[in-house]
């Protein structure tokens, strides 16, 4: 059973729809994979209390731009992004007072999640054999680029560091023209992991009564995601490249006669195919030699492209979507941000939605993707403000109020 229960703010909500309710996180996260960790827990419930530096937080709250009246000041849309459901307490680490104090949060705490280099909490005196020492039932989980014990555990590691060493990256980029593009994505699969991992060693402890410590590094998430790369290679003997899974999959973008992208994926399934051709009109395609069977299409797949780019390049997107869909082939519009948000099943979804801040005012969030029972995380949190909740989270914990007014003195929270 969780060692804490769930503080008045979210005591409101359904056990169906936040099943982690009562379960303490204290989350020494910063930029993205740790934060994101902590995302995915309090968005099932789990009181999740960032715990961050006094004065300046997590360095995401000032990164790229705020607003021109400096209304996002601290409050950047990378740190809202990362830090919903969440509650701030402010805590100097680095004084004497501020060390003894996180001890006392973790010895009736759930869970430590942290992704700081190697050392870093050890120093400080929180690595996983001091916190367990004091708290036998907690969970501590930690995020690094790579191992702690292997020949790159000094290195630092970033989102693109994890995409590059796992050979993810290669099967992404253009060989032609290599540059970076799209979203972080070794990040998030970290923090999608260390939160697995967590639930997992939660549901171990029911059973022993013991605490766990729970370790993953961008490499281990990011090659763990990409499991077909390495059979290919292990058991087929060919390396995947860019272009590979497109191939395999049959699997396409693009440009119509307005300069707008379409996204076919006609896969493996040979009724797909003969659609597709049937669809635009071109059903002599499927009897080319090089495209008449499937192991041929892969074989000559830029071929295949360079034939039906010409064709698709003739009519407005609206009417390859319509025609597509007329024939059952899976395909959709490539879309811009603004344009996913307004899409209609993206509406019927009701993924996005407003709160209301006290001091930001209305904040567009997203709720979890999951639904438990049909139902999306109850009572959302807006993401922090620095500091916002030190007095409630401490007076939750059983610090006295004339100890926070001390520690208030002290420059501590």
């Amino acid at each position: 059973m969780p060692q804490a229960e769930h503080t008045a703010e979210r005591a409101s909500a359904s056990p169906d729809a936040n099943p982690l309710r009562g379960i303490r996180v204290l989350e020494l996260g910063q930029f993205i994979a740790g934060p994101f960790a902590g995302l995915m827990l309090a968005d099932m419930g789990a009181e999740v209390i960032k715990i961050e530096r006094p004065g300046s937080g997590d360095p995401f709250r000032g990164f790229g731009t705020g607003g021109p009246d400096g209304r996002f000041t601290g409050y950047s849309h990378n740190f809202t992004a990362f830090n919903r459901n969440k509650r701030s307490l402010s805590l100097d680490l680095g004084k004497p007072r501020g060390q003894a104090l996180f001890r006392e949060l973790a010895a009736k705490a759930d869970v430590v999640l942290e992704n700081n280099r190697p050392g870093v909490l050890q120093r400080l005196g929180f690595d996983w054999d001091a916190l367990r020492a004091i708290n036998p039932r907690l969970i501590y989980c930690s995020i690094t680029g790579f191992s702690t014990d292997g020949p790159y555990k000094d290195r630092p590691a970033y989102d693109a560091i994890g995409q590059s060493l796992s050979g993810m990256l290669g099967t992404l980029l253009d060989p032609s023209d290599p540059r970076m593009r799209g979203p972080t994505i070794t990040d998030q699969i970290t923090g999608m992991q260390a939160a697995y991992g967590v639930l997992g060693a939660l549901m171990g402890r029911e059973r022993s009564g013991q605490g766990a410590r729970v370790e993953i590094s961008l490499l281990d998430a990011s090659m763990f995601h990409m499991p077909d790369s390495f059979t290919a290679l292990t058991q087929s003997g060919f390396t995947m490249n860019s272009e590979t899974r497109a191939a395999f999959s049959l699997t396409f973008a693009f440009r119509c006669a307005d300069e707008k992208v379409i996204g076919i994926q006609v896969s493996s399934t040979e009724k797909f195919w003969r659609a597709l051709l049937k669809a635009i009109g071109q059903e002599a395609i499927g009897a080319d030699p090089r495209f008449a069977d499937r192991p041929g299409r892969i074989r000559n797949f830029s071929a295949l492209i360079e034939t039906l780019r010409p064709i698709f390049a003739t009519q407005p997107r609206v009417h390859w979507l319509d025609t597509l869909s007329e024939h059952d082939v899976p395909c959709a519009p490539v879309h811009s941000i603004p344009e996913a948000m307004a899409d209609p099943e993206v509406q019927h979804l009701k993924l996005f939605h407003e709160v209301q801040h006290p001091r930001r005012g209305a904040l567009t969030m997203m709720h979890r993707a999951v639904r438990l029972d049909g139902q999306r995380e109850a009572d959302p949190l807006p993401p922090p403000e620095l500091g916002e909740h030190s007095d409630a989270v401490l007076t939750s914990f059983g610090v006295p109020a004339a100890e926070i007014s001390a520690l208030r003195a002290e420059g501590v929270v």
